[in-house]
């Protein structure tokens, strides 16, 4: 039984499609990324080449100077505080300056003029 569990958490882990799954992400030391996603962190290992496919792919959002967002995935930006579901949990939002949550506010609508 335990096999199974550990077996669905590799799938997700191997399995998981950036740009489909995941609400943000930070990258850290030594190209290591943390995808955050609906249910679960993912820490993996990413190579230059990646991190710059995922930002030029124009889905990221850059918010921090380590921290981008799926801006598919964001469902509010108020009072400097990026959420992705309709739950509380802090875990699944982001908090982002005022002087940049303006200019994010501004990709968004212009993306998605119903939004916000």
């Amino acid at each position: 039984m335990m096999k199974v569990v550990a077996d669905d958490a590799r799938n997700i882990y191997e399995n998981f499609e950036v740009e489909k799954d995941i609400y943000y992400f930070k990258v850290g030391r030594l190209g290591l990324a943390s995808f955050h996603g609906r249910n679960y962190n993912i820490k993996k290992r990413i190579t230059t080449e990646q991190l710059n496919s995922y930002i030029t792919s124009g889905r990221f959002i850059k918010v921090s100077a380590n921290c981008y967002v799926n801006a598919e995935k964001v469902l509010s930006l108020t009072d400097g505080t990026i959420s992705f579901d309709r739950s509380t949990s802090e875990a699944k939002q982001v908090h982002v300056s005022k002087w940049r949550a303006q200019s994010i506010k501004n990709v968004l609508t212009s993306r998605n003029p119903m939004a916000m």
